[in-house]
């Protein structure tokens, strides 16, 4: 299970790449191999203000539909609209092709406090 150095995690299965300003979100390849097949990804409008931890979309499956969590506070600046023809793109590349957000990371809120390195991310779900 590919777990990607330089990336931060939640305990929700989120991942997070800190680019300057801004941070790019998507799931985890376990998250996207629990769920299996990947059919529908509900996303938000860009613009929107999300809060750790608050859901910011849906992600649908053969098996189940889950709740989709911010891993920070901050403004919704891009979707990945290519989800939304090919959502599959979260099965085949969840940390490539098939990122969901990108958001303009809030200051003082925290930033990235609470989330897990690459090292704490794989220790969870050895566990699980």
């Amino acid at each position: 299970m590919q777990v990607p150095d330089g990336l931060l995690y939640t305990q929700d299965h989120e991942w997070l790449r800190v680019e300057g300003d801004e941070a790019v979100v998507g799931i985890t390849e376990y998250a996207a191999t629990e769920l299996g097949d990947i059919v529908f990804v509900e996303m938000p409008a860009v613009g929107a203000r999300f809060e750790p931890a608050q859901s910011f979309g849906v992600i649908e499956s053969v098996k189940t539909a889950s709740d989709l969590y911010a891993p920070a506070a901050g403004e919704i600046v891009a979707v990945n609209d290519a989800l939304h023809d090919k959502p599959e793109l979260v099965n085949s590349d969840p940390y490539g092709d098939g990122w969901m957000i990108r958001i303009k990371l809030a200051t003082g809120a925290g930033g990235t406090d609470g989330l897990m390195d690459a090292a704490a991310y794989k220790a969870l779900i050895e566990a699980a």
